[in-house]
């Protein structure tokens, strides 16, 4: 079984994190379900979130009377010191606890420091001086701000894109924190759906040890897939270096890693759908990509404002508007049976 410890956190747990945004999707009953199963096969790490709608609710409900068997990380997008008691004390509510493990700022577009003027980070210190908050974390996008967060030495743990499509920047900032004693945390390690094999998907992440995956489960089928892994964690063969290579290949250049940052879209379109819907369909081609209501959510794009909101609010400078018809034009040609997809 391979572990990892979060930096000077002193966290060690089982190298598979429960990523709970998706489970805002289901039902109550089938989260809790999902998050005891998870944490009855080994799994103690669950990352939730105050913008995930329900989901910290549901984890309040599944780990209520045995908190100290779990560590749960959570997050603020509050951009004033008001804002982010007012998330704190939510967040502490509908997870039934009194105490946050790792309490971290959400995607902000700036890294949170004493003196900014914003009062966020002396909130956060007297938060954790209260004993609400054990472990100061940072989430992001952005490079630069991430790259700020661990030279400046104030924070426990980064949360950074990582997966086998990331690029130099990317192994460098693991490094870094490495070098730092600061836990590394990696989301879209299945790069938003794009990585189809989940065993290369962990073989890779394994080759660093002070990384800590964590995994979006929706369905329990996905969660059996990760807690096969506990025992069995799949190693980096030869078939898979192969696998990566070409995934690599098939998607290097400018992609959609739907983070969905660029919402909400004035026009009504599903950006972080939209945007990628080329590489879905191939990828992991499923009958509802093709339904009336999906065309339907296509066929927005045709009303685009051309505002570039969307463009500006992008962590990846990616020029979403031309991604948008791009992909257009090829689902209308997929529609027409012009490119066939299995």
């Amino acid at each position: 079984m391979h572990t990892v410890t979060l930096g000077k956190t002193g966290i060690t747990v089982n190298k598979n994190g429960f990523g709970a945004l998706p489970i805002q999707r289901i039902s109550a009953p089938d989260a809790v379900r999902l998050l005891q199963k998870a944490y009855s096969a080994g799994i103690t790490y669950f990352d939730t979130a105050r913008w995930y709608t329900d989901s910290e609710e549901k984890l309040g409900e599944a780990f209520d009377g045995m908190r100290e068997q779990v560590y749960i990380a959570t997050k603020t997008g509050a951009a004033s010191a008001e804002a982010f008691w007012q998330d704190l004390e939510t967040s502490l509510r509908s997870l039934r606890t009194d105490y946050i493990d790792i309490y971290q700022f959400h995607n902000p577009p700036f890294c949170p420091k004493p003196g900014d003027g914003s009062g966020l980070y002396e909130a956060m210190l007297k938060a954790k001086e209260q004993g609400k908050v054990r472990h100061i974390g940072i989430t992001n996008h952005r490079l630069a701000v991430a790259q700020e967060a661990v030279e400046s030495g104030l924070y426990e743990t980064l949360q950074f894109p990582f997966c086998y499509l990331s690029g130099d920047h990317e192994l460098d900032l693991v490094e870094k924190c490495k070098e730092a004693d600061m836990g590394f945390i990696a989301m879209k390690a299945l790069s938003g759906g794009l990585i189809t094999n989940s065993a290369a998907a962990y073989a890779f992440e394994a080759q660093y040890e002070n990384v800590l995956p964590i995994w979006g489960v929706q369905r329990e089928s996905e969660l059996d897939e990760f807690l096969s892994y506990i025992e069995n964690p799949p190693a980096m063969t030869q078939e898979l270096k192969e696998l990566i290579a070409h995934d690599r290949e098939e998607l290097s250049g400018e992609f959609c890693r739907g983070c969905g940052y660029c919402m909400p879209c004035p026009a009504g379109i599903e950006i972080n759908t939209c945007a990628r819907m080329s590489l879905l369909i191939r990828r992991s081609p499923s009958k509802a990509q093709l339904t009336d209501q999906a065309q339907e959510m296509m066929k927005k794009i045709e009303n685009c404002l051309h505002c570039n909101q969307c463009r500006s609010k992008c962590p990846y400078e990616l020029d979403t508007p031309a991604l948008l018809e791009r992909n257009y034009e090829d689902y209308k040609r997929i529609l027409a049976g012009e490119v066939r997809v299995d």
